[in-house]
Order: C-alpha cells, then structure tokens, then sequence
C-alpha cells in the first residue's frame, strides 16, 4: 500500500502571447518620464492622446500633460528640425515649421506625391458641407468627380458616411487623417468661407438641373 503524498501546488502557468506585459518603473528610465513619452510618439503612426500616454505609463493624466507641454517648448526653439504638437486631437512628432522649403524641396522631388487641383477642390468642398454626395460636389465644381472621390477615399482623407434617406445616395465625409495632415484639432478650425458655396438649396437646384 503505497504511502499517501502531500497535496502539490499547481506549477504557475506562464502568460504566453497578448498576456505578456513588460513591468516597469518609468522613473527608474535614464530620460524618466518625458524619455518615455518622446519613445512612444517616436513611434505612433498616428497621434496619441494624454489619457493613452497616462495608462500606458501608469502615471496621472495632468502630469503626462505638463511633460507634454515642457516637451512642445523644448523642440519649439527652431534649433531642432522636429517638434511636438498637440493635433488631430492627439499628440505626435511633426517637422519644425522653420524647416518647411526643406520638407517641401523633398516632396516635389517627387519622394511623395500630391494631390491635384481638383482633388484638392473637391477635399475643400466635402469639408466644408460635409455629409455630401457625388451629385452635390459635381455641382459645386460642374464636372464629374467619380474618380477624385475614389483617390480621396485611397488616401483615406475622407469616407463614406451614410446614405442619403431620400435619394439612397452615398455621402461622403472627412476622416482625423483629414484633420491632422490639415492641422486642425476639429472642423471648426477650418477658416470661415460659407459665404463663397452654395447652400444646400442651391445645391438641389443644381443637381435637378444637370440631371437629363
């Protein structure tokens, strides 16, 4: 008869995958706080809010925020070709202003490319009478936007919002990535130039009279 054994604890399971989480003290970091938070907008691809860097670095949100603010004045300066800014809503790393004929320089050597006259006219025109179908933008700019609606969609500048209850029509609105390649924190920063489009009534007037 064999001799009865101790009950044995279960071995500790090791989390595998997602489950894994890096342990840290961020004041233990040689750049503390502010070295962590430069780390993470060095490698956002889009900007990130305070409250994200607060749970992230496990540390209080007004504190984040006035790292954020000491970090903005301290690439401010024009000594650096980079600095921090608070757009779209987030925060992210951006070019220095000062340092924009060399930026543009890059790009119209053709390292990125542009969008066009009538993409940019069209971008323009769903900004600012957002939600709005194809019809309507046609209208404002009297030819077919079919094609620049489609790279604007590519770009991922602007989407398809809903559908039009009437006419079941798609209309079209812009996207945050709209607002942070523009700057712009939300459309009301958009500068004021109502009184150059037509308004909606107008804009019917117009669709009825193109259609056959």
């Amino acid at each position: 008869m064999s001799e009865p054994t101790e009950p044995q604890e279960p071995a500790a399971v090791e989390p595998e995958g997602d489950d894994v989480q890096v342990a840290f003290d961020v004041g233990e970091l040689r750049g503390g706080a502010r070295g962590a938070i430069e780390a993470v907008l060095m490698i956002v691809e889009e900007p990130v809010t305070d409250h994200a860097l607060a749970s992230a670095l496990e540390l209080p949100v007004e504190e984040i925020r006035e790292h954020l603010g000491a970090i903005e004045r301290a690439y401010n300066d024009g000594q650096h070709g980079f600095t921090v800014r608070n757009v779209g809503g987030g925060w992210r790393f951006y070019s220095h202003h000062a340092y924009a004929p060399v930026v543009e320089r890059f790009v119209l050597d053709g390292q990125q490319s542009r969008l066009t006259t009538a993409s940019l006219e069209t971008l323009a025109v769903i900004a600012y009478r957002q939600p709005i179908s194809r019809a309507r933008i046609s209208a404002v700019r009297g030819v077919n936007v079919d094609g620049v609606v489609r790279t604007l969609l590519t770009r991922g500048l602007i989407i398809e919002v809903t559908k039009d209850e009437e006419s079941n029509a798609t209309l079209y609105g812009t996207t945050p990535y709209f607002l942070e390649r523009m700057g712009l924190n939300s459309l009301d920063d958009l500068p004021p130039i109502a009184p150059y489009l037509p308004d909606a009534a107008v804009l019917d007037e117009l669709v009825n009279e193109a259609r056959p």
